[in-house]
């Protein structure tokens, strides 16, 4: 799934090239794809957008009088639509501007979970905006350590629960606790504010590491592309330690970590039980 460095690199991209572009009509070309009913699609009709922002792992297309959040899931894009196909492949939604110009949201594979929500006033007071934690890089020491001590849970855990904080997904939180050097386990709890601070340089540098690399793209890039130094590593030789990159595997992810860097050797339960844990 494209996580906060995708997004606002490709954020960046789409104001960038769409701006000030007028919107003609919207069409969910799929049944599942506009999650919301009131305030219509059409008010923004006519009206040109403002810009394209983020909000977590949210593109935001605000058109003044409406805001389009769209969340992309795991296989879905919202890039230009140059043949405007009646029934292109995947496609979700269409955003054609008055210029001739279209977006389209598509969604590989079958789950249809890609969506879009039409929102009018702040898109922080409503769904799907409302239920998410602070964006991972505006998250300082203190208030880190606040919500450490208020949700106690297993690290890795925590880094994905976008109601915690917004923009982290699996691979930042494999990368992020490996920059650390903190087990993917360890106890949010019992993290002393040395842990914490090195969480905080953590994240940001694995974000930044992920939008120069992004920001150096025309599109956004393949999940594999994207740079790590234990996300789609496991097996190969950990660049720090030269020990190898090890797996906990579970049902929809992998927790990928060095042994020697993260956790002083303990290599961390991997059997069939794991796959049905959380």
């Amino acid at each position: 799934m494209p996580e906060l460095p995708e997004i606002q690199a490709h954020a960046e991209r789409l104001d960038a090239a769409f701006a000030d572009a007028t919107l003609e009509r919207f069409t969910a070309l799929a049944f599942t794809a506009l999650k919301t009913a009131v305030p219509s699609p059409e008010v923004a009709q006519g009206h040109q957008l403002v810009f394209v922002g983020r909000r977590g792992k949210h593109l935001l297309l605000d058109f003044g009088v409406a805001t389009f959040v769209v969340h992309l899931m795991q296989g879905g894009r919202l890039k230009p639509d140059d043949k405007q196909a009646a029934k292109p492949r995947g496609g979700q939604a269409r955003w054609r501007f008055a210029d001739g110009r279209a977006l389209l949201l598509t969604e590989a594979g079958t789950e249809r979970k890609a969506g879009v929500w039409v929102v009018d006033g702040d898109p922080e007071q409503q769904p799907p905006i409302s239920g998410l934690g602070p964006d991972a890089d505006t998250v300082g020491v203190d208030a880190l350590s606040t919500l450490f001590a208020a949700h106690p849970m297993r690290l890795h855990g925590f880094l994905r629960d976008q109601h915690l904080v917004a923009g982290l997904g699996r691979r930042l939180a494999n990368e992020v606790c490996h920059r650390a050097q903190l087990s993917p386990f360890a106890n949010t709890a019992k993290l002393d504010r040395d842990d914490v601070k090195a969480l905080v340089e953590a994240i940001g540098v694995c974000i930044n590491e992920g939008l120069a690399y992004e920001r150096g793209l025309e599109e956004m890039s393949a999940s594999a592309d994207r740079p790590g130094h234990v996300h789609h590593r496991v097996g190969e030789v950990c660049s720090v330690c030269g020990d190898e990159i090890r797996a906990v595997e579970y049902l929809r992810y992998t927790v990928a970590y060095c042994a020697t860097c993260q956790t002083n050797g303990k290599v961390l339960a991997d059997n069939s039980t794991s796959k049905f844990l959380k």
